[in-house]
């Protein structure tokens, strides 16, 4: 029978005034590699109530997938998930680029309700976007509280399996946008250094992802 437990990529309690000179002065504790055997059977992720987490990856790695089975119920704002619902209102024969700014306005006015309420929440960013984490990282700060970053590392077939199993890709210079940004945030992590206004990072790849069965927030 599978175990069960709880992976607190960040302790719900604050740190203390020696843990937090530890992470300023090496960024120890962090990062957090969770990807290979490192994960074994069902899990939760644990943060701080108010806290934000982004999840960040390559275009079908398992963003969607993972914020869907487990961040809080009415605790995400998925740009995917916006996308598909005015896809289900448009007229097929209509091309996503023609509504995709309004997709856009909706997804981020979803975002901004969201954070000027204060509560915890989940955030899908596609990885290119350093702005997108710069703002929710100043959200993060006005609210005194922190933003975190899961990243999934999955491999480009993977991803290119998972836009192909969903229907919808990207085109091949945009999935190459992606990979660079991505491979930067793999590499600073692996280095220890989450992304610049992230208090901490926690690594996925597509088999630790699929054990995590929850992303908790509490005080």
């Amino acid at each position: 029978m599978a175990t069960t437990g709880t992976v607190d990529a960040v302790p719900a309690q604050r740190r203390g005034a020696r843990e937090r000179r530890k992470a300023a002065d090496g960024g120890l504790g962090l990062v957090r590699d969770l990807r290979g055997p490192a994960l074994r059977g069902p899990r939760r992720l644990g943060f701080a109530e108010g806290d934000i987490v982004v999840v960040s990856g390559l275009p079908g790695g398992g963003k969607s997938t993972l914020i869907k089975r487990a961040a809080p119920e009415g605790g995400a704002v998925d740009s995917q998930d916006t996308r598909e619902r005015w896809e289900r209102r448009m007229p097929a024969a209509l091309p996503y680029a023609v509504y995709r700014p309004m997709v856009r306005a909706a997804h981020y006015w979803g975002l901004y309700r969201i954070l000027r309420s204060g509560a915890s929440v989940v955030v899908h960013d596609c990885g290119t976007q350093s702005w997108v984490r710069a703002l929710l990282a100043a959200a993060a700060r006005r609210r005194g509280r922190e933003l975190h970053l899961l990243l999934l590392d999955s491999s480009p077939e993977e991803a290119l399996s998972g836009q192909a199993a969903r229907g919808r890709g990207v085109s091949a210079y945009a999935f190459a946008r992606h990979r660079g940004a991505v491979g930067r945030l793999l590499r600073d992590a692996e280095a220890g250094r989450p992304p610049a206004g992230c208090a901490s990072a926690t690594l996925l790849d597509r088999r630790s992802a699929a054990a995590v069965t929850g992303i908790g927030f509490r005080g």
